[in-house]
């Protein structure tokens, strides 16, 4: 079983959010899992142009270092996002990280996939951040197990109980790896969206067309 932490604060090593996320890491490793953490504030990774490529041969017409990081979270069991609030929102080299996944979310790539999600903020604006990265791993066919947050003026005691909650949340992640655990609300929005979405598919069909394969392939659309 293989975990991926993913990391995005520019601070680098003096990130309290790292903190967290080494932390999770550290319980999903005890759990039995293999684990690696990405930095992906030190990635190469370049804006979405919304070129269409993707849709159409499955590839992305950009060269950088994106490519290499799919192919680690689509090999990945699990995948823990990680990010400090800034401006009420997660950074911006996770949210350039995201845009470039229009593939993964049309064709639901993170299904079986399990993921969490963690943050630190100067104030209280803690479960807005975790949502986002929580909400974008259903959106993208997974499963979340939800996310460990800490206020950094509640003082030291906090971040060392957010530590705690975040290795015990790691050891949570595998076990709902090996469960298969189910999120029927989840799945609900999940179903909901690939219901709506059929027609995005069906209309950009002469272009999207790996897109379209797919979509016949898997039994979501027919011919």
């Amino acid at each position: 079983m293989k975990i991926v932490g993913i990391s995005s604060s520019p601070r680098g090593r003096n990130s309290n959010t790292l903190k967290l996320l080494d932390a999770a890491l550290e319980g999903a490793k005890e759990a039995g899992a293999e684990v690696e953490s990405i930095d992906v504030a030190k990635l190469n990774i370049k804006y979405c142009i919304a070129c269409d490529k993707c849709h159409k041969t499955g590839e992305c017409s950009i060269k950088d270092d994106f490519p290499a990081l799919l192919t680690k979270l689509l090999q990945a069991d699990g995948i823990i996002w990680s990010s400090p609030n800034y401006i009420t929102n997660v950074t911006a080299q996770l949210k350039t990280a995201f845009d470039r996944c229009p593939l993964v979310i049309h064709e639901q790539l993170f299904d079986g996939k399990y993921g969490m999600s963690l943050t630190t903020a100067g104030g209280n604006e803690i479960d807005f951040i975790l949502d986002i990265m929580n909400n974008f791993t259903i959106q993208c066919g997974g499963s979340s197990i939800g996310g460990v947050g800490c206020s950094m003026s509640r003082g030291p005691e906090e971040i060392e109980a957010a530590i705690e909650r975040s290795r015990e949340m790691g050891k949570d992640l595998v076990e709902a790896i090996k469960e298969k655990r189910q999120y029927p609300e989840q799945e609900a929005r999940q179903k909901a969206w690939k219901e709506g979405f059929k027609y995005s598919i069906l209309a950009h069909k002469d272009h999207w067309t790996h897109n379209c394969d797919y979509w016949i392939e898997k039994g979501w659309i027919k011919e």
